[in-house]
């Protein structure tokens, strides 16, 4: 594959599309065609999102792969996805279609069959959860809910920062679903994890993430144990959630290119 292969950057609840401007800039230097797709519904700008939360609500799991897809059928060729969270998942569902040529996890929402639930996790996602009407609304984040969730391994004038310039309300349906997986044989979370023939695969964990901690990432790296693809695990043990927008995502944007040139891709 040529060094401009398409890079298509997904992001995950309570972040807009344009969280990944300094990724789609730094991964355009490095050679790639770069761009980021937004979820169903979402508008263009966070302003709007935050002003329209109707649109973005009640989207699910598989409506959000179905939408990605569609905007990979319009590239004409197998893109390398690069996703966070909710984000994460959604790249892995698509690799595992053979719909992407590789894919970079990072903080990954748990997949079927993900068994740990830590503490720190229902914490984080206890606004959404609290009210089981949330399924079908967008729910949107506090600056103190978002520094739990995101910014806990970062100053909170920081984290501040970041909650005021790229959140937006999340639809509540996916971690409904997410919750649900491993009681449902048909769930929108169910990854083909056995595909041996699909395109190699990084996760990236950080060690102080509350939202999706590493004991996670670290049991969905066992859902691969079947799969003979490439496989890989990488930590950055002080970064939480927020690694892909606070001062220090250039490290793992970084760290995702390395991996790239080291799969020839």
């Amino acid at each position: 594959m040529s060094a401009s292969a398409p890079v298509l950057f997904i992001h995950g609840l309570w972040l807009h599309a344009r969280s990944w401007d300094d990724w789609i800039d730094h991964f355009t230097s490095a050679g790639y065609e770069a761009s980021a797709v937004g979820w169903p519904g979402d508008p263009e700008t966070v302003e709007e999102a935050r002003a329209r939360p109707d649109d973005i609500a009640d989207h699910g799991i598989d409506d959000v792969v179905e939408h990605v897809a569609s905007v990979i059928a319009g590239l004409g060729t197998k893109p390398i996805l690069v996703g966070h969270s909710f984000g994460g998942m959604i790249a892995q569902k698509l690799l595992g279609a053979d719909l992407a040529a590789a894919a970079v996890a990072i903080d990954a929402a748990q997949i079927k069959g993900v068994l740990p639930l830590p503490l720190s996790a229902l914490k984080a996602t206890l606004p959404v959860f609290k009210n089981p009407a949330n399924r079908h609304r967008a729910v949107s984040l506090t600056a103190d809910q978002f520094r739990f969730a995101f910014g806990n391994a970062i100053p909170p004038e920081e984290s501040d920062a970041l909650h005021a310039r790229w959140t937006i309300p999340a639809p509540g349906r996916p971690l409904f679903e997410a919750a649900a997986a491993n009681f449902d044989p048909h769930s929108p979370a169910k990854v083909n994890t056995g595909n041996a023939g699909r395109g190699p695969l990084l996760l990236i964990s950080g060690g102080r993430d509350h939202t999706v901690p590493e004991a996670v990432t670290k049991a969905t790296l066992k859902q691969y144990r079947h799969s003979e693809a490439t496989t890989d695990l990488l930590d950055f043990p002080d970064r939480g959630h927020s690694l892909t927008i606070d001062h220090g995502w250039r490290d793992v944007a970084d760290a995702s290119l390395a991996w790239l040139k080291d799969q020839g891709i």
